[in-house]
């Protein structure tokens, strides 16, 4: 069992910790005196060989008030006593340099200004620049010793009494990996202890960060933690492929090893990085791509005191546009939502976050965005210029068993919500679509293309700008693949993936919420704007990953069964026709396709729709939707299947099959 570690610091040195901890600004200021006239005192023995003539001696006891006044006050002026002495770093060098650079000035002007008959106070040149050189040196060197000093004590202090922390390997010597390290060797409440640093930079290979030493590359990584006895990796590499933090997980789960990594700087605020900024490898973290940036000044420029209006601002995706939004700036932000927990707990978190005070800006509104006179008050009221439409059933499965409730929900309350758009002259209207609108298979994507279609049209009827956005799926959304397998996973299994064909497009959800909105920011009017998502995901490794990060292994812990396809699903999802009705916009992943829909035409297979799920005709109401979308290709009858996976016809995949499979 790990003992407490016994303080080893002698007493003498703990009461100098102590006291130098403890001293105040106007001690600071006498330190600081005694070092300036040292230095001074130090330049004149230096220039003479430590034998100083009468004449000079006489010359530095003139000057030595003089001296002291002058570099007190370059001292003051240029705000070295502003800074916090346990910070003193590199950042604080260029103060000291710059009143290194101004205080010899006025010693300069004695020595050259003054006449022959005042020589007796002219100081040498030498002399005024060894000064000035001792002189802020010292100042400086007094604080990083007084902070080195304190970090040592702290750090033994935190740690007295405690047992030895976790022994961690840090991958990467970059910006990053160096900041961690520093941070665990100078604080004693980490619980953890550097053995060692891998990067593949060979020029770094041996050399040695804050007493930790770079061992070799990260192809060592399994001879060094068992070499190093290491309980712990940590990655602290910046845009690492997800490829190779696949390969680092599979290394560290086959140890068994913990991992952690540390966030992009990116998504670190305030720009630090610390200890408390670690977290597990999450699958998002293991996408074949990496995430998309889009342009933060246009949707500055697009978003900032305007009136925004959300509709389904309490699911997954709505709630992530309401906090992206808050970033730009809006004049007010109106959340619309019908589900009123969700609304009250999104109203608690934005009001919640740290620095400006949103209260004045959020307007929660209980409201079916499909009742048209609920939905015109809210507009009337509030006036907003840009409307998000995120409100819709999505999920595939419950929508084959309730299609007039999907026709409703996706087609109605996206009529009334662009039309009023337009009466009330919002300046741009923008519809949150899905790639299963394209060939559609289900219920749901055919409700979608339908919506795209009236979103398409509406932009011929009025002056708003009308937009669709379309993307794949969305990992951690309600409803989505990712929390089913963690429940799954978390239960013991088995992990149900629909077919051994399957694959999907992914993206996050700060990632889809900020398309929509950038989709708003530039998109031209009638157009359906998506995503370059790049590769499609094997649904199965994303069951494979999953597993593994939660420290089982696949197939052997934990099994993965194939279930069969579900009504309305496909295997392979699109996001376009065809490529080539593929144009590019100013922004290099995101591309353009489709037309304006005649309205007419759009408007009169619309009504025939609304009226067909009004009566509750589920088959005509499939009948009509094929109709208005040709290309669909959906099942003329109500599914008889409950949607729900058959177990009895579940079977178990125990071996790694050469094609990738997936879940919706």
């Amino acid at each position: 069992m790990n003992q407490p570690q016994p303080d080893t610091n002698p007493p003498v040195f703990r009461r100098l910790y102590r006291q130098l901890r403890s001293l105040d600004r106007q001690t600071q200021f006498l330190m600081d005196l005694g070092v300036l006239l040292g230095a001074f005192t130090l330049a004149y023995l230096l220039r003479y060989d430590f034998q100083v003539p009468e004449a000079a001696l006489g010359t530095y006891l003139r000057l030595v008030p003089i001296v002291l006044v002058i570099q007190v006050g370059v001292s003051y002026a240029c705000g070295i006593y502003t800074f916090i002495w346990r910070f003193v770093g590199l950042a604080e060098l260029r103060t000291f340099a710059l009143a290194a650079a101004l205080a010899p000035l006025p010693l300069l002007g004695l020595r050259f200004g003054l006449p022959d008959t005042l020589h007796a106070w002219r100081p040498p040149i030498s002399i005024i620049l060894i000064d000035n050189l001792l002189a802020f040196g010292g100042m400086l060197l007094l604080r990083v010793v007084r902070r080195s000093l304190y970090e040592r004590s702290t750090a033994r202090e935190q740690a007295r009494g405690r047992a030895p922390g976790e022994r961690v390997l840090i991958l990467g010597a970059g910006h990053t990996g160096v900041a961690i390290v520093r941070e665990i060797k100078t604080r004693g409440d980490t619980g953890l202890e550097a053995v060692g640093i891998l990067d593949d930079d060979v020029s770094k290979v041996g050399s040695v960060i804050s007493g930790v030493r770079v061992l070799g590359p990260l192809s060592t990584l399994a001879h060094e933690v068992r070499s190093k006895n290491a309980d712990q990796v940590i990655c602290a590499i910046a845009h690492l492929p997800p490829s190779e933090l696949r390969e680092i997980v599979a290394i560290c789960d086959a140890l068994p090893v913990s991992l952690r990594i540390v966030p992009p700087l990116a998504q670190i605020l305030d720009g630090s990085v610390s200890i408390s900024r670690l977290r597990s490898v999450e699958i998002e973290d293991l996408l074949g791509r990496e995430p998309v940036q889009l342009d933060s000044e246009g949707l500055q420029r697009f978003l900032s005191g305007r009136r925004v209006l959300i509709t389904g601002a309490g699911g997954s995706i709505g709630a992530e546009i309401a906090r992206q939004v808050l970033r730009f700036q809006p004049h007010a932000l109106v959340l619309v939502e019908r589900a009123e927990f969700p609304l009250f707990e999104l109203l608690r978190e934005l009001e919640a976050l740290p620095g400006e005070d949103f209260r004045g800006v959020i307007r929660p509104i209980i409201a079916d965005a499909g009742h048209e006179e609920r939905m015109r008050s809210v507009f009337s009221t509030h006036r907003p210029e840009v409307v998000i439409h995120a409100a819709a059933h999505k999920h595939v499965g419950l929508m084959e068993h309730n299609a007039c409730e999907a026709v409703h929900n996706n087609v109605g309350v996206t009529e009334v919500v662009s039309r009023l758009a337009g009466e009330f002259e919002v300046g741009t209207f923008v519809f949150v679509s899905t790639d299963k609108a394209v060939r559609p298979t289900s219920v749901m994507g055919a409700t979608k293309r339908v919506a795209e279609r009236v979103v398409s049209a509406r932009d011929r009827d009025y002056s708003t700008r009308y937009v669709s956005v379309r993307f794949g799926n969305v990992l951690g959304s309600t409803g989505s693949v990712i929390p089913i397998f963690r429940d799954q996973i978390a239960s013991g299994g088995p992990v149900t993936v629909t077919h051994p064909d399957m694959v999907r497009y992914f993206m996050t959800i700060p990632e889809a919420s900020q398309l929509v909105l950038q989709a708003g920011s530039f998109g031209r009017g009638g157009e359906i704007l998506l995503l370059d998502m790049g590769e499609p995901v094997p649904i199965i490794r994303l069951a494979e990953d999953m597993i593994r990060l939660s420290g089982l292994t696949p197939h052997e812990d934990v099994a993965i069964v194939f279930s069969g396809a579900r009504p309305g699903e496909k295997l392979v999802e699109e996001l376009s026709l065809e490529s080539t009705d593929l144009s590019r916009t100013q922004h290099p992943k995101i591309f353009v396709t489709g037309h304006g829909d005649d309205p007419d035409l759009v408007s009169e297979g619309m009504q025939e729709l609304l009226g067909l799920a009004d009566l509750g005709l589920e088959a005509d109401v499939r009948r009509c939707l094929r109709k208005m979308v040709p290309e669909a290709q959906l099942n003329p009858d109500r599914p008889k299947s409950s949607g729900v996976p058959d177990s009895g016809r579940a079977r178990e995949h125990s071996r790694r099959p050469t094609s990738s499979s997936g879940s919706d």
